[in-house]
């Protein structure tokens, strides 16, 4: 007897939403990435305490009409919600008392064990939705990855990839993209 193929469930973010509201993931760390559920990875407490360091860093010089998410879900795109560990984005908090913000101006991943799912799937990712600016402060390796100017490329995981990488380390400077007037040190994203 043949076996046919397994067909995959493809999640839609409202579908996900709702579940959300409903309780169905409460003590499950998932977020929605293309259409499927990921589970997030425990974190370290090096990996959460610098989570916390980037956070204080970025509040220390936004202007006002920009605030900080720490590792809350975002309404990227039909069918993805990912919760990176930092995003900047415009307005007030009460902006979003009724939905996740879609476009934020800054998303940071700080990475350890998830380097590589960071650079290739979560950076496809992010270029598909359209953030220009995306930061991923890479433990292993000690280095501010940032990635900019998102194109398509049928190539990566999700069609599209950041046409400008560097890497950063102390004592570099960097300054996000939507916020020209700031300036943030490299070594205060590195602990």
């Amino acid at each position: 007897m043949a076996q046919r193929a397994l067909t995959v469930r493809r999640w839609q973010r409202t579908e996900y939403e709702r579940l959300v509201d409903l309780g169905a993931f409460e003590r499950e760390p998932v977020e929605l990435i293309a259409g499927q559920l990921i589970v997030a990875e425990p974190q370290s407490s090096y990996h959460a305490t610098t989570v916390g360091f980037i956070d204080d860093a970025l509040r220390a010089f936004l202007p006002r009409g920009f605030f900080v998410r720490a590792q809350m879900p975002l309404a990227l795109d039909a069918d993805s919600a990912p919760e990176p560990d930092l995003a900047v984005v415009r307005g007030t908090r009460e902006d979003y008392l009724t939905t996740h913000p879609a476009r934020p101006v800054l998303v940071i991943e700080v990475a350890d064990y998830s380097l590589h799912f960071d650079r290739h799937d979560k950076a496809s990712l992010y270029a598909r939705g359209h953030i220009a600016d995306y930061w991923i402060v890479n433990l292993v390796e000690r280095v501010l990855e940032v990635y900019r100017d998102p194109e398509r490329d049928p190539s990566a995981p999700y069609g599209w990839r950041y046409r400008s990488v560097a890497s950063l380390i102390p004592p570099a400077v960097v300054t996000p993209l939507e916020i020209p007037t700031t300036a943030i040190a490299v070594g205060d994203l590195l602990r």
